[in-house]
């Protein structure tokens, strides 16, 4: 189960706010029974500002009053109310350093074991441009004689799902089938 985002201040305030047990409470907030007693008592969390949950979206008043009704029930939280995020769409990503060296091998790679991809293509897995590809190709590269063709998903300039995602979709485009 998901806790609140500051466990010992919704503690403190599920405390102060409703007639929950300590075990409820306790459980809730993933915290120890104990734990919730010493916060009643005014032991623990002295000066900490409670946190209401049901304005932060983790508890609804239902739920809170239907564990009220019957102290044997748990607390569930609420349903998430944010919206997730979406991923953003790829486009020009940003290649630390000591990767840079590594593109020409992944190039080499890709136009060696799969030549239906395009330069498009090779452009957004490897994350280069047209011009270095052309060079890698006609071997023309300033690095050319130390060039050797690795994996770009093990180098990690790519990850495997993406490499094989475009595959699919060159394979697709020139009618060939996927032989794995």
């Amino acid at each position: 189960m998901s806790q609140p985002i500051m466990p010992k201040a919704t503690a403190v305030w599920l405390v102060e706010n409703t007639a929950l047990t300590f075990d409820q409470v306790a459980d809730f907030c993933g915290m120890h029974a104990l734990e919730i007693q010493a916060i009643a008592d005014g032991e623990v969390a002295i000066g900490i500002q409670g946190r209401d949950p049901l304005t932060a979206g983790e508890l609804t008043q239902e739920e809170i009053d239907r564990c009220v009704a019957d102290a044997s029930q748990r607390l569930r939280p609420a349903a998430k109310r944010i919206p997730t995020p979406e991923a953003r769409p790829k486009g020009a990503r940003y290649t630390p350093v000591s990767k840079r060296q590594d593109r020409p091998d992944a190039i080499a790679w890709l136009l060696k074991n799969y030549s239906e991809l395009s330069d498009g293509q090779v452009c957004k897995l490897v994350g280069t441009t047209k011009p270095t590809i052309d060079k890698v190709r006609e071997k023309t590269h300033w690095n050319s004689p130390n060039i050797k063709p690795r994996n770009p998903a093990s180098l990690g300039l790519c990850t495997e799902m993406e490499l094989e995602k475009e595959v699919d979709l060159a394979r697709a485009r020139a009618g060939t089938v996927h032989g794995g």
